[in-house]
This record gives structure tokens, C-alpha cells and sequence, in this order.
């Protein structure tokens, strides 16, 4: 290597390359690591110098040769990686590896407007020296680099055009805590601060990308999840698509329910004029969720509801194929299709399934959440109604149409809504579930808009968190996380804003959150347990009875001091019903654990104090934060032990958490034949989950002889997924012959409820 190159500085001077300062510089990110070579990155960085390079590039170039190295074989690489490029953001940040002092740090963010000023106004100058006390710097030398590049690319509060970065991790862990617990005692908040700090800064809770970006600035917009429901009128569809225009500008991925909205051909006005059906209302939502960018962080994207026996459904089931002219397609938003007991045994029996307008057959659509034996009698007596418009349709091809488009666009959801209101924290008499979100694990009551000042309408919000199983040592670690969650996540109700009055009055009334884990498939793995053989299903029952159980005392200790939600009486909770009490009784057969836990006294505790939260749980997609906290995605097995994701940084490599120790123990999802033995872990997580899941089913085409997945294959899944209780299923994946890097690189990437997925 050619001593004598000229560097470009930072401040525009040059000098002689050092190549010992690099050396020292890679050495010093190598300390600690097995198996990696730092001549090897000196050696695959040294050839990329050329005359003139600048101290900037030549740190890019040393990250990138470090990040090309990660393997299996070598899996610290993305440690290594990680360092120098902690190293590089630093050096950008504040010029120096080290960090300032907390207070100068926010004082100077705060006179540039990137951090709230409510900062300097609610802490003294001691309390944030206490606070930087608290702070322990050299965590972030325990990211992966796969964490770094997400941190830096959605998280870092940053200049997005010119690029600047303005902090560093352990500054968002710490002053994300600060905001959190801003309005606590000041004799108590110091220590919640410093709890909550080391829990989201060790990993044990990992926080969604709203609240990771955006908690500490002047925005304060943190739920991940909109539910906007639709009503059949001009007025609620202008303000529905004016409340998502509101929301997607503020970073939320947003689920619509359309499906009140009248067929096409219907009457309107008593037969004035023709209804021009669906389509051109959701060409307009589509368009109200495509035009507005989230600030950098995530793209604008949307999942629309309706039943399956909406009279327009087999021109709906296609919209996002490729097939067919722009006209009667709209491809650019998801499609949530509801199912019901009714539904499927028409199915199961060979019968037909009758479509109809929902303005034509009144009471039906309400009946179809809130009462299942009222709707069936409603339905079959609209069936035998002469006068009534409808469409006979054999349930099989019907299904088959769903299944097909389903497995062809891998994005047309399933929502099981008898599921989601009979094994629902909502009285579905009062507070009927009527749709999910984006991602299919939020359920929640909402009532449509007449317009986007109406707050008698509700728009339902969740704010999500997730434990990260990986850290979890004793299940009794639920209890102090529990306790830490609720209380930051329930404290970030009342800090954040509401751009609408009528999701204002629902987050106040309800008080809806959505917990759920990460790094299941390494939990699996290190317990020894697979997805595939039942093996996992009385260690995954303990486990989420034991999460969904400290949550629930969390919220009841926290209503004991802060007072119920105040629409408590509209919950199941209200009549002494647990979600023990209503799950799908099919599990037992499966899984005969016993409770653990004294649910019996709870059950009286929540009777007389009330909840602070209507919902607690959640499981959703978490492919962002689960890089952050170097985990496997949500609940999902992992492709392979490389995960290789594309991202507007390029390829990022991550190797699943020890992978050397439990290699032999790790299922990868293409080595799992069939969706049986995840549906049933799923179904075993569905009965402690108050909310739904975000559940995928996968299928390889090549174990087939046809090299086809049978449609009978798909139809019995489905009805598994029913059979044990699944409220919602989200992506159908499809292994397309591509090495497992290559297609995983090619899924659509989860965004934290946005942009492809609802993430935390």
C-alpha cells in the first residue's frame, strides 16, 4: 500500500494517509471478537484508497470491508462493522468518538429545534447530569451492524438532506425515557428513567420506529396503528380520506374498513341515481395514502377491510393482480378479506355463499361482528327474500379466488371476525372489533366519521413496544418489564398529540396498547424446542400466559394510582372475563398445560379497580427493531441463519444470535414442512393475546409433485388457522426458487406499521 497518498480532512485540509492510525483504529473495534482478522479488512479496504480520498470515505470503505466479511463462519464481523461505524457517526455527530454531556447535548438540540423544548423546561441542569450518569456509552458497542445502518437510516434525529446526524444511541434510549416520564413525581421519575433506560438499552424492550424517531422531537405522533372506519356516505369518505392523509403525513401505516360502502349498481336516493360501486372510492383512499412521504422514515401504505360476502367481492378479490387494465385494478394498497364461522361451513358443506349489497339487506353488516347467531338468521332470511338483490355464488370458487389471489400477490389478509369479538377485551354488543390495521394484529372498536372534526366517530389507535424473549431468564422478568411498558407506553397517551378530535376521545376513553415479543425463533431455539413437532407449545402456553398476565396487573396497579380508563364498563374485563375464559376450546386437544398463575384473584382485583388499559397485547411484524435489538423477527422463523435484507443502505448481513451454540437447534423456515405446527403455536399464543397476531403461513412449491402448492392444501390451512382460534393471517409467503439470501432480501420489507408492515 502506497504510503504516500494524500487524505482530504473533514476541514478541507490534506495530509499523508495513516495507516497506523487505522490499524489502531480497527484494532481497537476488534477487541474481544473470535474469528476475525482485522489484516483481512486493512488488506480489502487498502486496495479502495485512491489519491485525494477523504477521512469520510476511507471510514466508509474500512465499515463496508468489515460488513462484506460477515458469515456464518464468522459471525462477529457484524460487530466489527458495528464499531467502526458507531466510530464514523460519532466523529459526524459531535467531531470527537466521545460523547458530550447530556445537558450540553440537549441544550444545543433544542436551540436548533431538533429536540422539544419542553426538555430544558421540565429538567434542571442537575437532574441531567444525574441522568447522564445513568448513561453507559459503550452499549452501543453491542449493536450489530445490521442495527447501526437502521439507526442511522430511521431513528438518529438528522438533517435528511444534507445527511448530518445529530446523536448517538444512548442518547435516544435515555432522553426517549426522559419524555416518557416527564409528568412523574419528581421524588420517583429519576429512577423510571434510569429502569426504563436499561431496559430499551440492554434490548430487553424494543421500542416501534414512531416512538425510536420521533419521541425527544417537536413531533408527537407515536402510534403505530390507525383504524379508520368508512361509513356508506359521500361525507364519511371525504373524511376518511382526509383523516388518512392526516395520519400517513405523521408516520402511521393505516388500516380502512371500506366495507359498508354500497356495490356497484345499487340504488341511491331511492333509485335517482346508480351507484358506481367500490372501486372508484378506493382508487381515491389509495390516492389519499400515496400522497404524502413520512418525513424520510417510512412510505405511506394501507390495508382495506370488507366481508367476503360484500356483493362486489369477486371483482375485489383481484385488485391487486397483475392482471387486467388500471380501470378496475388498485394495486397499490392490501386488501383484508372477513371471514366467519357461516362462511366457512358453506365451505366445509359445498354450499353457496350469497353476496349482497350491505345497503340492501339491513342489519346484516352489523349483525356480521356484533351478533354470529343473528347474522346467520339475518343472512339465510335475505337469501330466501325474493326481493331482495343478490348474487349465488358456489363457496368453493369463491374461496379458491381468495386463496389464489391471496397466494399470487402474497398481501390479501384474512380476518376471522367472529374470532376477534368473541375472544375480544371489547363487548361486542357496545364496542364491536370491525376491522384490523395495516399489519392484522390491532383490534380495536371504531365508529365511522361524518366528518374529520366529528368526534362521535372514533379512529382507533395502538401504540406498540415489545420484550425481546432472547433476554427473558425467568418468566417472573415479565413482571418488572411489565410494569415498565405499560407505564411509559400508557404515559405516551397523554404526551403525544392528536391531529383528529375522534381519535383524541377514542385513545383517551380506551387507552389501547399493544405489547409483543421479538426473538421467538432464537427463544425456541435456545429452550431446544421446534416450530414444527408440537415440541414448543407448552413452553410457548407458560410464556404468554405469563406475559399476558403481568400486563394485566401492570395496568391494574396502574389504574389503582391513576384511575381506570374511563370506558371500561365496555369491556369483557368489566364482567369478569379474561381472555382465559373465551379462547377456542379446539387448543385443549393440542396443548393440555395448566395455568401457572392466580387468575382467579386478578379477575376480582380488575373487577374492583378497573384496568388502565383496554388492551394490552399485540404480536406484530418487527423486522426494524428486531435488527436494532439483534433478534429474529417477531414470532417468525428465520430463512436463514444469514438474514440478508435490502434497504436504501444497501444489503445489510445479520447472523442470527448464537448462531455457533444453537445452530443445530434453529429450524429455518423453508425446513419446516407445512404450516400446521406454526399455526398451532400461533393459536396457543392466541388465546392469551387480547388483540391478534400478525401470523403468516409459507409454502415451497418444490415439495409438491406438481411443483404447484395445491389449492387444497391452501383451504385446509385456512381452516386450521380457524380451528384454533386465529383471529388474522398476514403475509402468504411463497419461496420462488431464489438462494434463501436472495428471497429474503426480495420480501417486502416490515416498516413498524408503515410502508409494508406494521413494526415495532
Amino acid at each position: 500500500m502506497n504510503q504516500e497518498l494524500t487524505v482530504t480532512k473533514r476541514d478541507g485540509r490534506t495530509e499523508k494517509i495513516n495507516l497506523d492510525k487505522i490499524h489502531r483504529v480497527i484494532t481497537w473495534a476488534a477487541e474481544g471478537l473470535t474469528n476475525v482478522s482485522v489484516s483481512q479488512v486493512e488488506l480489502r479496504a487498502h486496495i479502495q484508497f485512491y489519491e485525494g480520498i477523504t477521512t469520510s470515505d476511507i471510514h466508509e470503505t474500512i465499515i463496508k470491508s468489515a460488513a462484506d466479511l460477515i458469515s456464518e463462519e464468522s459471525p462477529d464481523y457484524q460487530y466489527l462493522a458495528a464499531r467502526l461505524a458507531i466510530f464514523h457517526l460519532r466523529k459526524k455527530a459531535y467531531g470527537d468518538y466521545q460523547p458530550p454531556r447530556l445537558f450540553d447535548q440537549v441544550s444545543k438540540m433544542v436551540a436548533l429545534g431538533k429536540y422539544d423544548n419542553h426538555l430544558m423546561e421540565d429538567y434542571t441542569e442537575e437532574e441531567f447530569d444525574l441522568l447522564d450518569s445513568y448513561i453507559d456509552h459503550d452499549r452501543d458497542l453491542n449493536f450489530s451492524y445490521a442495527a447501526v445502518k437502521q439507526l442511522e437510516g430511521k431513528y438518529f434525529v438528522q438533517n435528511r438532506v444534507t445527511g448530518q446526524i445529530y446523536e448517538s444511541a444512548q442518547f435516544l434510549y435515555m432522553l426517549v425515557a426522559a419524555c416518557l416520564f416527564e409528568n412523574y413525581p419528581k421524588e420517583t421519575r429519576l429512577d423510571y428513567i434510569k429502569r426504563f433506560y436499561d431496559a430499551t438499552s440492554t434490548f430487553k424492550i424494543s421500542l416501534p420506529t414512531p416512538i425510536m424517531s420521533g419521541v425527544r422531537t417537536p413531533t408527537r405522533q407515536f402510534s403505530s396503528c390507525v383504524l379508520i372506519e368508512c361509513g356508506d356516505s359521500l361525507d364519511s369518505i371525504n373524511a376518511t380520506a382526509s383523516s388518512i392523509v392526516r395520519y400517513v403525513s405523521q408516520r402511521a401505516g393505516i388500516g380502512i374498513n371500506a366495507g359498508r360502502i354500497r356495490a356497484l349498481g345499487s340504488e341511491i336516493r331511492g333509485g335517482e341515481a346508480f351507484h358506481t360501486g367500490c372501486i372508484p372510492f378506493y382508487k381515491y383512499f389509495q390516492t389519499s395514502v400515496k400522497c404524502c412521504s413520512q418525513g424520510g422514515v417510512r412510505g405511506g401504505a394501507a390495508t382495506v377491510f370488507y366481508p367476503l360476502w360484500h356483493g362486489e367481492s369477486q371483482s375485489l378479490l383481484v385488485l391487486k393482480n397483475n392482471r387486467g387494465v388500471e380501470e378496475n385494478r388498485v394495486r397499490h394498497m392490501d386488501y383484508g378479506v372477513q371471514l366467519n364461522k357461516l362462511m366457512y361451513q358453506r365451505l366445509v358443506d359445498g354450499g353457496n355463499i350469497t353476496l349482497f349489497s350491505p345497503s340492501d339487506v339491513p342489519g346484516l353488516y352489523d349483525a356480521f361482528f356484533q351478533d354470529q347467531a343473528e347474522f346467520e338468521r339475518l343472512y339465510v332470511q335475505y337469501e330466501n327474500d325474493p326481493a331482495i338483490k343478490k348474487e349465488s355464488v358456489k363457496a368453493v370458487d369463491l374461496f379458491s379466488l381468495l386463496m389464489q389471489e391471496r397466494a399470487s400477490t402474497g398481501r390479501i389478509y384474512i380476518q376471522n371476525v367472529d374470532h376477534c369479538n368473541t375472544h375480544s377485551p371489547f363487548d361486542e354488543r357496545v364496542a364491536p372489533v370491525r376491522q384490523s390495521n395495516l399489519c392484522l394484529e390491532i383490534a380495536l372498536p371504531t365508529k365511522p366519521l361524518s366528518n374529520v372534526e366529528d368526534d362521535e366517530g372514533e379512529i382507533a389507535l395502538c401504540t406498540l413496544s415489545a420484550f425481546n424473549l432472547g433476554e427473558i431468564k425467568s418468566l417472573d422478568d415479565f413482571e418488572e418489564l411489565s410494569d415498565l411498558v405499560v407505564r411509559a407506553l400508557d404515559s405516551l397517551l397523554d404526551y403525544q398529540d392528536y391531529p383528529l378530535p375522534a381519535a383524541r376521545v377514542s385513545t383517551m376513553n380506551r387507552r389501547t396498547l399493544g405489547v409483543g415479543v421479538i426473538n421467538y425463533a432464537y427463544y425456541l431455539a435456545k429452550n431446544g424446542v421446534k416450530y414444527s413437532d408440537d415440541s414448543a407449545l407448552a413452553l410457548t402456553h407458560r410464556t404468554f400466559e405469563a406475559m399476558q398476565y403481568y400486563l394485566l396487573k401492570a395496568s391494574l396497579e396502574l389504574a389503582k394510582e391513576r384511575g381506570r380508563c374511563p370506558s371500561f364498563h365496555e369491556t369483557t374485563y368489566a364482567q369478569g372475563k379474561l381472555p382465559i375464559d373465551t379462547y377456542k376450546q379446539d387448543l385443549d386437544a393440542l396443548c393440555d398445560e395448566s395455568l401457572h398463575y392466580d387468575w382467579d384473584t386478578l379477575r376480582q382485583d380488575i373487577m374492583t379497580h378497573g384496568l388502565r388499559n383496554s388492551t394490552l397485547t399485540a404480536l406484530m411484524p418487527s423486522e426494524t427493531s428486531s435488527q436494532i435489538s439483534n433478534a429474529t423477527n417477531g414470532i417468525e422463523p428465520p430463512r436463514g441463519y444469514v438474514s440478508v435484507k435490502a434497504s436504501k443502505d444497501g444489503i445489510l448481513k445479520q447472523v442470527v444470535p448464537e448462531y455457533s451454540k444453537y445452530k443445530d437447534n434453529y429450524e429455518l423456515l423453508w425446513n419446516i414442512r407445512g404450516n400446521d405446527g406454526y399455526l398451532h403455536l400461533v393459536g396457543v399464543m392466541q388465546k392469551f393475546i387480547d388483540q391478534s397476531i400478525s401470523a403468516n403461513t409459507n409454502y415451497d412449491p418444490s415439495v409438491y409433485g406438481s411443483g404447484k402448492v395445491p389449492m387444497k392444501q391452501l383451504l385446509k390451512d385456512l381452516l386450521t388457522a380457524y380451528k384454533y382460534g386465529v383471529k388474522t393471517l398476514y403475509y402468504h409467503n411463497t419461496r420462488d426458487g431464489a438462494s434463501d439470501a436472495q428471497n429474503d432480501a426480495v420480501q417486502p420489507q416490515d416498516d413498524d406499521c408503515a410502508g409494508g408492515g406494521c413494526k415495532i
